[in-house]
């Protein structure tokens, strides 16, 4: 017997928003849906797998299984897939993370019983075939060579290598090339018969559907799918937990005028309660680059003071958040002649949260955010379907847009100066960069400054 839950929002905004529904079967698959007017609807399946799960022997599983999902199962070939989607009219697309692999389709309403019937094959019947797994090697290894020609790509790769040394959340998702090249259908299978399973599961919904039809389906449709347990318990330890290190890796370019650079400091998982306070202190540093139409004039105090001093060519905060930890930094570019500067800037106005900061900035920040959200939320069903499967993973349930603005709206100046204390004061970081090391006019002054000088600025001498 299916267990029902309702998550309503509070009583105060239900007429505002609508309701997230979560039930969970008996074989632990949740089903999460909110219902929206309009013709269409987006469904999908979020699974608890991706690169973080993965050991140095089968990395790039999670993403080749990804490939391989629209290759053909026991019931379609890959041309009827390819035909069956078009004739619907619908879009089907699957991508893989460092935590989570997706499997979604965007229909309209009237043919989200055949959508439901596509991913369920996908997902339970995937033929595997030899000869697929053979010609998808090259595809990938060609996406490989796309993804190491972008190079804020190549920087947030090394830069989660360097912070999680020896764990699985410093590999990268696609994997290394003897990997890609060796992976076999045996490999594929172990992987989906450890974390395919139904407790691993989240299938979703959004748009022009009913809950009720969309439990009924799933009982139906992902009735294979193995029961297993949440979080995959044949994952061994050593994969689960990510140690944050605090180093410096760098990229030697002579060639380059520009320095790319990212630096991070360790953070919390999405549970924690100051995961919200993180999210303020991104939109606090936000992002400016000169290639942008958007001014010359960037609200942000670090974003204002280096455009001022012409010390950086694009800057952007980022917090990137995982089950168990996460990352909150600052990515740069600036040219060699002035990323020492940038650097100076960019640690100041880091430490700075710590001790000073104004009210009025803060309620910018916190207006921003939640624009953003709103505006996201308000992109489809797509967005309303990514926020309600990714939420129900992470949280174990959809947490209610004026739920999330309350906790924004709750964070005050004394909320960010004991964050930015407790995680960046006099704190080790994980620093990577490319470009030139010595300045080619002055040599040999080196460009960027070393560890122990990004070290030292963690903290301000007070008296």
């Amino acid at each position: 017997m299916a267990c029902f839950v309702q998550l309503r929002a509070p009583l105060g905004a239900q007429r505002r928003a609508a309701s997230t529904s979560i039930t969970t079967l008996d074989s632990g698959l949740r089903v999460a849906s909110e219902t929206t007017a309009g013709e269409t609807a987006t469904i999908g399946v979020w699974i608890n797998a991706g690169s973080s799960f993965e050991t140095d022997a089968d990395n790039g599983s999670a993403h080749f299984l990804e490939h391989m999902a629209f290759k053909g199962t026991n019931k379609r070939t890959q041309y009827q897939l390819e035909k069956e989607i078009e004739d619907l009219g619908g879009h089907l697309n699957a991508y893989t993370s460092r935590e989570q692999t997706v499997y979604y389709a965007k229909v309209l309403k009237e043919d989200v019983e055949q959508a439901t019937d596509i991913l369920s094959d996908i997902l339970q019947n995937s033929l595997l075939d030899k000869g697929a797994i053979e010609r998808e090697r090259a595809v990938i290894l060609r996406e490989m060579e796309e993804v190491m020609s972008m190079r804020e790509e190549v920087v947030f790769d090394e830069l989660h290598a360097t912070a999680y040394q020896g764990t699985s959340l410093g590999r990268t998702i696609l994997g290394p090339e003897e990997n890609i090249a060796s992976i076999t259908q045996e490999d594929l299978r172990k992987y989906t018969d450890t974390h395919y399973t139904a407790p691993n599961m989240v299938f979703a919904g959004a748009g022009a559907i009913e809950h009720e039809q969309l439990v009924d389906l799933a009982g139906k449709s992902f009735d294979k799918l193995p029961a297993g347990t949440v979080g995959g318990s044949a994952v061994s330890t050593d994969v689960v937990e990510h140690k944050f290190t605090g180093s410096d890796a760098r990229f030697i370019d002579q060639t380059m005028k520009d320095v790319h650079f990212a630096m991070a400091f360790e953070t919390v998982g999405w549970t924690h309660p100051d995961s919200v306070v993180f999210m303020v202190m991104q939109s606090l540093l936000g992002q400016w680059d000169a290639n942008s139409p958007a001014g010359s004039t960037p609200a942000s105090s670090l974003c204002k003071e280096l455009v001022q001093e012409g010390a950086a060519t694009s800057i952007m905060a980022f917090n990137t958040t995982y089950n168990q930890t996460g990352l909150f930094g600052v990515y740069g570019v600036a040219d060699h002649t002035t990323v020492e500067n940038f650097l100076y800037i960019q640690m100041n106005e880091l430490v700075s949260m710590c001790h000073k900061i104004s009210a009025y900035e803060i309620e910018r920040a916190k207006n921003q955010l939640k624009t953003t959200v709103a505006m996201q939320l308000g992109d489809g069903t797509s967005a309303i379907c990514e926020d309600i499967g990714r939420q129900t993973l992470t949280y174990g349930r959809r947490l209610p847009t004026e739920e999330l603005f309350a906790r924004i709206d709750a964070v005050d100046i004394e909320a960010v100066n004991r964050v930015a204390y407790d995680y960046i004061h006099d704190t080790d970081m994980a620093f990577v960069t490319f470009g030139p090391r010595d300045d080619p006019k002055a040599k040999p002054r080196r460009v960027i400054p070393d560890y122990n000088w990004l070290r030292r600025r963690t903290f301000w001498l007070r008296y």
